[in-house]
């Protein structure tokens, strides 16, 4: 690991990966956190736990605002555990100077989506800093939720499985490049910020056999994928023609070197089904009106342990890595 911190530590990817394994993981180490799950599971499998913090720029963008990710993200990550998100706390840190009339706004995005969740906050702390000592404001939640699902796992993929995305990818990296960096463009390109219980209840309403979910956050799909690899030694093997990515996102990605598989998403996640619900999974997240694009993505194999392997429709394959380095500093 380096001598010191680099804005690549917080990308999601590689080194994101390093520095948690060696430093945090190495420090903390107990059962829970050896599963390295988007929530831990606690009291007995009943409860998921998780805690994220966001410091996204601009705080406001096409499709939500640092409020609504905020909520989101944690949520989210209750919800890829078999969990209803039930209570939350939420910790603001704002600089001084900062507009009210912009911190209502933010804090109406955050009421408007724990409806959404039917979660509440039940605490929370407030700091306000010097000017020039942070950033306009930071946000951490963390949540607990009520699992509906016990022994949903990325440490337990295997052979029976099949991955599924809910919906086309990228949309939030995208997004936010665009926002950051003011560029006009004639599009309908927007983040994919949303609350995804909806869409895993309906899941386990219908009682779709789930081994795995995972929110492709930073890193994207390809940090996802490579991690469970590596979790459940096995091979993922991803059909490149069956990603759905829209065409806004990859003429961004076109125009600037970028790789829709890394971009960040904040509604976007990765499922790994028992093959006989595949298809029935695909057909019931296509009926809510943001995954008309999911698909059936990758085949679990023992080809190459621990890879992740990117087939082409030219009948060529490449190993899709981790991401490294820094795309999009501050993405969430």
């Amino acid at each position: 690991m380096t001598k010191t911190i680099t804005l690549a530590h917080g990308n999601g990817g590689q080194e994101n990966n390093i520095l948690i394994s060696e430093l945090f993981y190495k420090a903390f180490k107990n059962d829970i956190l050896d599963k390295s799950e988007d929530a831990a599971i606690i009291h007995n499998g009943e409860l998921a736990f998780s805690t994220d913090s966001f410091t996204v720029s601009p705080l406001f963008f096409a499709g939500a605002d640092i409020g609504k990710l905020a909520v989101c993200g944690t949520c989210n990550d209750l919800a890829m555990m078999g969990a209803v998100p039930k209570y939350l706390t939420c910790s603001v840190i704002i600089e001084e100077g900062f507009e009210t009339r912009e911190l209502e706004k933010i804090v109406r995005s955050m009421k408007k989506e724990l409806e959404v969740n039917g979660a509440v906050i039940v605490g929370g702390d407030t700091k306000v800093v010097p000017k020039g000592s942070a950033d306009k404001i930071f946000i951490n939640t963390t949540g607990i939720g009520e699992v509906l699902k016990k022994g949903i796992s990325s440490n337990n993929i295997t052979k029976d499985d099949i991955i599924i995305v809910n919906r086309d990818i990228g949309c939030h990296g995208a997004a936010i490049f665009v926002a950051r960096e003011g560029i006009e463009m004639s599009s309908s390109l927007r983040s994919d910020c949303e609350s995804l219980f909806p869409q895993v209840k309906a899941l386990l309403d219908a009682n779709i056999d789930i081994t795995a979910m995972r929110d492709a956050t930073r890193g994207g799909i390809s940090a996802v994928l490579n991690e469970w690899a590596k979790q459940s030694n096995i091979c993922v093997e991803v059909e490149e023609e069956s990603i759905p990515v829209s065409d806004e996102v990859r003429g961004i990605c076109e125009m600037l070197g970028f790789e829709a598989t890394a971009l960040a998403n904040e509604g976007t996640f990765v499922l790994a089904v028992k093959k006989e619900d595949a298809e029935r999974a695909v057909e019931i997240l296509k009926t809510f009106e943001s995954c008309k694009g999911a698909a059936i993505i990758a085949n679990v194999t023992d080809a190459y342990p621990k890879k992740v392997v990117l087939k082409s429709s030219w009948g060529t394959s490449r190993f899709l890595d981790t991401p490294s380095g820094e795309l999009l500093p501050r993405i969430c």
